[in-house]
């Protein structure tokens, strides 16, 4: 595989609710992509993903993660991760003042 540089311009562009994602690069082993909420909106409930884990990182804002089956809230800040087991349902809130950049990737990827 060569080097690939994506532009934002290039990033699948879809909407999950109010969620704006753009989904940058799929491959056998990974895929990457960011989400974007304003303040006080939340995403849609992702089901999770069966046979990969998820990672977020909060590139800008202040998010919560809510894991609707244990009912637990992660909060999140500027340059916090969190990992995500497989198939473990949740949903992002933007608990925050600003627009919240979320970035996200899953290994491997469910093609």
């Amino acid at each position: 595989m060569d080097v690939q540089v994506i532009r934002k311009n290039d990033a699948r562009l879809f909407l999950e609710g109010p969620e704006v994602c753009r989904e940058y690069l799929v491959t056998p082993k990974i895929t990457f992509g960011t989400s974007t909420l304003k303040p006080g909106q939340r995403g849609d409930i992702d089901r999770g993903h069966p046979a990969s884990h998820e990672v977020f990182f909060v590139s800008k804002g202040h998010v919560i993660l809510y894991v609707e089956s244990t009912g637990k809230h992660y909060e999140l800040f500027a340059e916090d991760a969190i990992l995500m087991p497989e198939g473990v349902p949740h949903t992002l809130i933007n608990i925050g003042d600003e627009e919240a950049v979320i970035s996200w990737s899953k290994a491997p990827s469910e093609l």
